[in-house]
């Protein structure tokens, strides 16, 4: 019986390897070998840019070595390194497995037979500090005609990091936000690529949530990253960005690691990095990054492309479970508990989970529209759909909540058991409206006409239970957060 459990098990393993029937592209680097599936043409751990180790280590993307003959597209990359769980569990940021400082790579999902197709590039969230761009499949996409790429970008401390012996060793260099130069390598490979795939390089829409979304508002802001995209989408990116200069970071940064070289400092081990905690992401440094995405909203300089921004009913999931903290419960404005009238009544907890929502997110969602609907077009969105398998204990849609629904895609941890029918059709809305508007630069979906953003009308596109178009939705609450949040924005006059 052994053996004939060996022999049957080798027999099925020959015949799934025969099963996989492989494709190739020729991009700038080489060929590709990738897999066919029934959906797709996936190829994977595709290198955009050198491996940022050694001297490369905290300096911008260089590009990728060429390589000779055919390489195995067939199999997903390691992450960037990142906290990881110990049992090998998908982190907050859904990435497990190997992790790499060598891990600037993307994977592309293509149409079979596609021709001058819509480009999406996907930046996964994580709070800039976990997450991989392997997680997410993009195979749906595909099938309804899009070129999905989901990229890699340096996390945490090997990401944003700034430090007085990198500056001066960097010199002319732009310094400090090394995701966000990774993240504009990815495009300009993209731009260079896309036909490889049957994409066209001339219609990419960049998309994101949460760390992705203020990444995709930070490109936005970034000149450096005109021209690589047409259009975006924000999904629960926020967008009122106090300032953070460059001497800010490099005191934090020499308050974390006590060197005086740039060599010494990327002599650091990787793990040491990695343990390293703050708050990362996008910044003024003075060269990349020269305003913060809200002072380009104000004054104008924010790229003009159609764009979709958006947030969900309950962001505060973000706050963690159990009461809020003396800072989150300080952060609620002395009028608070006469425009927030039925959450207060509720208690405090209630009271400062709304505030939170409103303030990190739905406010400054709507502010950004607002700010963007004097060029192109503009769609707002709110996201309350609770899935099927939540109900009745789950009130409120948690962030990042919305992705699966755009990706037409439970993920490795729903099993389809679970999804139910209003589910799967919630899904097939969402995602109808990312396609379109890819391809057409409006989201064209649904029973319902979803209205481009007027600040006048004041009108968003609900996707909950029933979905529909919304007029001032939430205004007294999101006019109170919007009066406190500006003035410390320092935004022009």
């Amino acid at each position: 019986m052994r053996w004939a459990a060996i022999l049957a098990a080798a027999w099925f393993a020959a015949g799934a390897a025969q099963a996989q029937t492989l494709v190739k592209a020729k991009v700038d680097g080489g060929v590709l070998v990738g897999e066919a599936t029934d959906k797709a043409h996936v190829f994977r751990n595709i290198p955009f840019a050198a491996p940022p180790v050694g001297k490369l280590r905290w300096a911008p993307p260089q590009p990728a070595a060429k390589w000779t003959g055919e390489r195995d597209a067939t199999k997903n990359g390691p992450s960037c390194p990142q906290p990881m769980n110990a049992n090998g569990s998908p982190n907050t940021g859904g990435a497990n497995g190997p992790v790499s400082e060598d891990c600037l790579q993307l994977n592309v999902f293509a149409p079979k037979g596609a021709k001058a197709a819509p480009v999406m590039v996907w930046i996964h969230g994580g709070s800039h500090r976990t997450g991989a761009g392997w997680v997410y499949d993009g195979s749906n996409f595909a099938r309804d005609g899009i070129v999905l790429v989901s990229i890699n970008y340096r996390l945490g401390a090997l990401g944003y990091f700034a430090h007085p012996a990198l500056t001066k060793d960097d010199g002319a260099a732009p310094t400090g936000n090394f995701g966000l130069m990774d993240q504009i390598a990815a495009l300009q490979w993209v731009k260079r690529n896309a036909p490889a795939f049957g994409g066209d390089p001339n219609n990419v829409t960049v998309f994101g949530e949460s760390a992705g979304g203020m990444s995709t508002l930070a490109l936005l802001a970034t000149p450096k990253a005109r021209g690589l995209y047409r259009k975006a989408i924000v999904q629960s990116g926020g967008g009122w960005f106090p300032p953070v200069a460059l001497a800010a970071k490099e005191q934090a940064g020499a308050a974390a690691l006590d060197a005086t070289t740039a060599e010494a400092l990327r002599a650091v081990p990787v793990e040491t990095l990695v343990a390293i905690g703050g708050t990362y992401g996008p910044f003024v440094d003075g060269k990349l990054m020269t305003e913060t995405p809200s002072q380009a909203l104000a004054r104008r300089t924010f790229d003009d492309v159609p764009l979709i921004i958006g947030s969900n009913s309950g962001e505060d999931s973000l706050m963690g479970p159990g009461p809020p903290t003396a800072a989150q419960l300080a952060m609620i404005p002395a009028a608070a508990r006469v425009v927030y009238k039925d959450e207060a009544a509720q208690g405090d907890e209630t009271l400062a989970r709304a505030v939170f929502t409103d303030r990190f997110m739905g406010g400054p969602a709507r502010w950004v529209a607002e700010q963007a609907s004097g060029g192109k077009p503009a769609w707002l969105y709110h996201f309350s759909y609770v899935g099927s398998r939540f109900r009745p204990a789950v009130k409120t849609a948690a962030h990042a909540a919305e992705i699966q629904y755009v990706f037409e895609y439970w993920g490795r941890r729903t099993p389809m058991s679970l999804v139910s029918e209003d589910d799967k059709a919630m899904a097939s809305l969402m995602h109808a409206c990312w396609v379109s508007f890819a391809k057409s630069s409006a989201p064209t979906c649904g029973a319902e006409a979803w209205p481009a953003y007027d600040p006048k009308a004041d009108r968003l596109m609900e996707f909950g239970a029933p979905s529909g178009v919304r007029s001032h939705f939430r205004k007294p609450q999101l006019d109170l957060q919007q009066a406190a949040a500006l003035p410390t924005l320092a935004l022009p006059k």
